[in-house]
Order: C-alpha cells, then sequence, then structure tokens
C-alpha cells in the first residue's frame, strides 16, 4: 500500500512540474539594434513609418516593399541611405505573432503616418568677381564658401 501512494505523490509531483515548466517558457525576442530607442519593448517587429518598412529583431533584418515583393534584407533600401535610423520612428508591433507582419500592412501605413521627407537636393548660386555666377551642390543643404 505504501508503494502506490508513494507512486501516486511520485506521478502527481511530475505532472505538476511539467505543467509548471510548460507555462514559464520564456520569450526571447533577440537582442534589440543599437539604434531603437531607449524605452525598449520585447517584440518580434518593428514598424519604420518614416521609410514603411519592418524590422525584425530576432532575424536582424529590414522588411521592405521592392516592385511588388517584400525583400528580408540586413540594411535599408539606397534611397535611405540618408536616413538616421536612431532619430526615427519606431512603432512596436507588440500584437503581431508570426512572419509575416506586412499583412497589415495597409493599417500600419494608415495608423502610423509617413513623416520623413527626403533630403532636398539644392542648389545654391554665388556671384562671383566677374558678374557672372556658379553654382553649388550641396546635397544636404549646407552653405560653403570658396
Amino acid at each position: 500500500m505504501k508503494k502506490v501512494k508513494l507512486l501516486i505523490v511520485t506521478i502527481l509531483f511530475l505532472t505538476i512540474a511539467n505543467i509548471q515548466a510548460q507555462v514559464s517558457v520564456n520569450v526571447n525576442f533577440g537582442t534589440p539594434p543599437v539604434w531603437a530607442p531607449a524605452d525598449r519593448v520585447e517584440t518580434q517587429y518593428y514598424y519604420l513609418p518614416d521609410v514603411d518598412a519592418y524590422y525584425d529583431v530576432p532575424a536582424q533584418r529590414f522588411i521592405y516593399i521592392n516592385n511588388g515583393v517584400w525583400i528580408r534584407s540586413a540594411s535599408l533600401p539606397a534611397r535611405y541611405s540618408n536616413y538616421n535610423l536612431r532619430g526615427g520612428r519606431v512603432v512596436y508591433l507588440t500584437d503581431y505573432r508570426g512572419n509575416s507582419p506586412y499583412v497589415y500592412h495597409k493599417n500600419h501605413k494608415v495608423k502610423y503616418k509617413k513623416v520623413y521627407v527626403q533630403p532636398r537636393k539644392t542648389v545654391y548660386i554665388d556671384n562671383d568677381d566677374h558678374g557672372g555666377h556658379k553654382e553649388k551642390n550641396h546635397g544636404k543643404g549646407k552653405k560653403h564658401k570658396d
């Protein structure tokens, strides 16, 4: 009789331990990138509305649309080479689980409107001593004198 009670107690103990182990699974979404805001939130995806792209934290990949196809890449496309990730808006997608955050792209695009504008190409015209003018192209908007 003692062996039966001991067997039942052991089975109960193992069952409870197994259930507890299944409940306390720690979800680790990876290390946030250095450009992520200081108030980092554990989430798998960020939406970057200024460049209309996603960032997959565990995979360390940007996800953006190119010619109608969603691309995963270690960097943003060349058209955003001047974009400052450290100063950009980051939306934490805490309510999405899966591999394709862009299935809600239309909703994200409306809800988190784009505010980033590509730098303008500016041309400054300086008069020289000969009555003519010369153009200076400073793509970043800085004035320089010769």
